[in-house]
């Protein structure tokens, strides 16, 4: 029989001491957006594995949370990925319009924490970018029903030759089912790691219409 208990012992004895840097009211930016532009370019400039990467969670038609882990594509005043509108996720967005993304950059102790609701791009944004993929990627967005069940891997297989046949004779273009979306954040956290568990959470709360009030939260 297995020893959960000492399994779950030896989870619980993992520790990691957080001493790189501090995180100040006073000293980051009025926007959330402008400082989380500041962090995402010392993680790339860190060389931190996939800085970009982010957990998206939804909610599913039984209200139950979901969450994947998806790449963020673009920063406006909002924070823009793409994906298929008929996965999962995006029946789930179609369904309730408002969703969470989370950041960590273990290299540097940090993690942002951000809602808002959802919009979907425009279809001629959401072609410029999808036009800009390698070409692999664009295929690949023509031949998965995404979340759907499939037979098996020949399925994909057959299907990827069969649209690279096609646009060998066709412009490529964008799929009626691919497109991004762009979460407008109403509230954002900025969490750095600190020694003996007191870290610093600075939360941004939208107040009116580009405004915001920044307050320091317990760890």
């Amino acid at each position: 029989m297995t020893n959960y208990k000492m399994l779950f012992m030896d989870i619980a004895a993992i520790r990691t001491e957080y001493t790189l840097k501090s995180l100040r009211v006073e000293e980051i930016e009025d926007s959330p957006l402008k400082q989380f532009d500041i962090w995402l370019k010392q993680a790339i400039k860190a060389k931190v594995n996939e800085p970009s990467a982010m957990n998206l969670a939804t909610v599913n038609l039984q209200n139950r949370p979901t969450s994947r882990i998806l790449l963020l594509k673009g920063l406006d005043h909002g924070f823009v990925f793409y994906t298929s509108y008929i996965s999962q996720k995006g029946k789930e967005l179609e369904h309730n319009p408002y969703a969470a993304m989370t950041f960590f950059w273990p290299e540097l102790e940090r993690q942002v924490r951000i809602e808002g609701n959802i919009v979907k791009t425009s279809k001629e944004e959401s072609e410029k970018y999808f036009l800009s993929r390698p070409p692999g990627s664009q295929i690949g967005a023509w031949v998965s029903p995404q979340s759907k069940i499939i037979p098996n891997r020949e399925f994909l297989e057959s299907k990827e030759k069969e649209m690279i046949d096609y646009f060998k004779n066709n412009p490529m273009e964008k799929p009626d089912n691919w497109g991004g979306y762009r979460l407008i954040p109403d509230r954002v956290e900025f969490w750095q790691g600190r020694p003996n568990r007191l870290h610093d959470r600075i939360l941004y709360l939208l107040t009116s219409p580009d405004q915001w009030k920044r307050v320091r939260l317990a760890p």
